[in-house]
C-alpha cells in the first residue's frame, strides 16, 4: 500500500471516530480539522431519495443549512423530516430536465442562503437497454438529467463557490469506470461525469474550489426499479452483487453519503479531481 493511501486511509478512519464521538474538531499533526458544517450551506439534487435523501440528512446532522431538490414534492418533505437541524432545509421541487427549474432552484437557494459552501450534484436516472433498443428520446432524457443538469449546477454554484472557497460533490458511478451492457446510455452519462469533475477541478482548482466524485457500486436503492427493472430481475441484481463486489455484498446509502461529507469537508482539503470508488472492489473486477 502506497504512503498516500495509508494517509487517506488514517484521515478517513479518525474522521468517523470523531463522528462516532460526536466531536467537531480532530487534532492531526497541530492541525484543526473541522468535522462540523455549522453555517456551511449545502444545495444537494436527487435529494427526495436514496443516496441523495441519506446525504442530506448526513449533513444536517453535522449542522449544515440545506437547500433540497427532487423531482418529488413527497421525496422531499420525507427527506426533510430526517434532517435533524435547527433550521428547517429548503425543499424545491424540479425537473432537472428543465434548464428554468434548474436555474430557479439554485436562485432561490442563493436569495435565501446568501452563499453557497458545498454543490452536491446527486440526482441520476438509469435507462435500461443496448445501442440497439435505446432511442435517441432515451438518451438525450439520460443525458439531460445525469450529465446537463450537473454542467448547468457548475456552471451557476463556480461564482458563489470562489467566495466561500467551496468545492463540488458529483455521484458518478462504477459505470464511469467500467463498461456493463445494456447500460449503454447511462455508462456514457457516467463516464462524462468522470471527465466533468476532473476538468471543473482543473478550471477552479487555483480559485479554492475542489471538485471530486464518488463512484459508487451497486446501492440498494430504487434507481434501478425505476429505470424499468421488475422485481425478479432487481432481486437477481442483488444476487450477483454478492460474487461482483470485490467485498461480497452489495453496498447502501450511508455508505456513500459518508464519502460524499468527508470530500466536502475540510479533513479532504488537499482532495481534487479525484474519484472516489465507493463500491465493494467492483471497479477492480470483470463481473458481467
Amino acid at each position: 500500500m502506497s504512503a498516500a493511501r495509508k494517509q487517506y486511509l488514517s484521515l478517513y478512519h479518525k474522521f468517523w471516530m470523531c463522528r462516532r464521538l460526536n466531536s467537531t474538531k480532530c487534532d492531526t499533526n497541530g492541525s484543526k480539522l473541522k468535522l462540523d458544517f455549522k453555517d456551511k450551506v449545502v444545495f444537494i439534487t436527487g435529494a427526495s431519495s436514496g443516496i441523495g435523501a441519506q446525504t442530506a440528512a448526513d449533513f444536517a446532522q453535522l449542522g449544515a443549512k440545506l437547500a433540497l431538490v427532487g423531482r418529488s414534492k413527497e421525496g422531499l418533505e420525507k427527506t426533510a423530516q430526517r434532517c435533524k437541524s435547527k433550521e428547517k432545509p429548503l425543499t424545491l421541487q424540479a425537473d432537472l430536465q428543465s434548464e428554468c427549474d434548474i436555474q430557479t432552484a439554485f436562485e432561490e437557494t442563493i436569495q435565501k442562503y446568501k452563499r453557497l459552501d458545498v454543490l452536491v450534484n446527486g440526482a441520476g436516472i438509469m435507462e435500461m437497454g443496448s445501442i440497439e433498443s435505446t432511442n435517441l428520446e432515451q438518451y438525450d432524457r439520460t443525458m439531460q438529467t445525469n450529465l446537463r443538469s450537473m454542467y448547468q449546477l457548475c456552471m451557476l454554484a463556480a461564482p458563489e463557490l470562489i467566495k466561500t472557497k467551496g468545492c463540488i460533490v458529483n455521484i458518478s458511478s462504477v459505470c464511469g469506470v467500467r463498461s456493463f451492457s445494456n447500460l449503454v446510455a447511462y455508462n456514457i452519462s457516467k463516464s462524462g461525469v468522470d471527465q466533468l469533475t476532473k476538468s471543473v477541478a482543473l478550471d477552479l482548482g487555483l480559485k479554492g474550489v475542489r471538485c471530486n466524485c464518488v463512484n459508487p457500486g451497486t446501492i440498494v436503492t430504487n434507481l434501478q426499479k425505476r429505470g424499468g427493472m421488475d422485481e425478479e430481475a432487481y432481486k437477481a441484481l442483488l444476487e450477483r452483487g454478492k460474487q461482483s463486489h470485490a467485498l461480497g455484498r452489495n453496498g447502501n446509502p450511508t455508505e456513500v453519503s459518508s464519502a460524499i461529507c468527508f470530500l466536502a469537508s475540510e479533513m479532504a482539503s488537499f482532495i481534487t479531481a479525484v474519484q472516489l470508488s465507493v463500491d465493494g472492489g467492483r471497479h477492480a473486477l470483470c463481473p458481467r
